[in-house]
């Protein structure tokens, strides 16, 4: 994922806060960034989910109540192309709203008014769950890509590629199954800001195409028309 660091090489892990009511949303982002984390906000939800389609954090702060379009739609369009750890934050006690945000895919579920200390401490374990040690190598079907190694193999035959094909398939691989949008794949291969006239992305995929799925089947990159690209067995 892309992070911040700084001189001391500490990566931060990065926040999206959710949140129409001002006040609220400036006192968790002021107690998150003071407690370690990059915290960013969203005042309603399409404004949130464009965020979380352009650029990768490590947990989302839900609130229910937002303009535009709720939580629950937020939290049900979110899970259809990512499985990022979500704290719903609400007013709604009612035991059926805490059920229906857990089966819509929410993590764990957090009533206002609500003590910071509680809310930070579910933060914690949240991130602690999804962190995840990176293996050594991934495979999809008959493709391997070993990582320390920085080789990669396609129906036992050596693939030759780039340092940036690599990167950009071990991205991929690394997200199997979920959608990266060019933004989210730019910052994350080449450290640069995604600019709509800018075409380096789709370059690199159709060379790394060319490589790994012009000659095999089943095809594994795939393209998610008007919004980036799928690393998967199935389209």
């Amino acid at each position: 994922m892309c992070k911040q660091t700084n001189s001391y090489n500490i990566v931060w892990m990065q926040i999206l806060i959710i949140e129409d009511e001002t006040k609220i949303a400036e006192f968790l982002a002021k107690g998150l960034n003071e407690s370690g984390y990059l915290a960013s906000v969203a005042h309603d939800g399409l404004t949130a989910l464009t965020l979380l389609q352009e650029k990768n954090f490590d947990l989302v702060v839900l609130d229910v109540m937002l303009p535009e379009i709720d939580g629950w739609q937020v939290l049900k369009t979110l899970r259809t192309f990512s499985k990022i750890p979500v704290l719903m934050l609400t007013a709604k006690d009612h035991v059926l709203d805490r059920v229906k945000g857990l089966e819509l895919g929410a993590d764990d579920y957090l009533i206002k008014p609500f003590s910071y200390i509680e809310l930070l401490a579910r933060v914690k374990s949240l991130l602690r769950r999804s962190v995840k040690p990176e293996s050594e190598y991934y495979q999809v079907e008959d493709l391997v890509l070993y990582r320390f190694e920085r080789t990669v193999y396609r129906n036992q035959q050596k693939i030759d590629l780039s340092s940036k094909e690599f990167s950009l398939l071990h991205l991929l691989i690394q997200h199997q199954g979920e959608l990266l949008t060019r933004s989210q794949i730019a910052s994350e291969v080449w450290n640069i800001n995604f600019e709509t006239d800018t075409n380096v992305v789709d370059v690199a995929i159709r060379r790394l195409r060319a490589k790994i799925d012009d000659h095999f089947q089943p095809k594994l990159i795939h393209t998610v028309r008007g919004m980036g690209y799928r690393l998967s067995i199935n389209k």
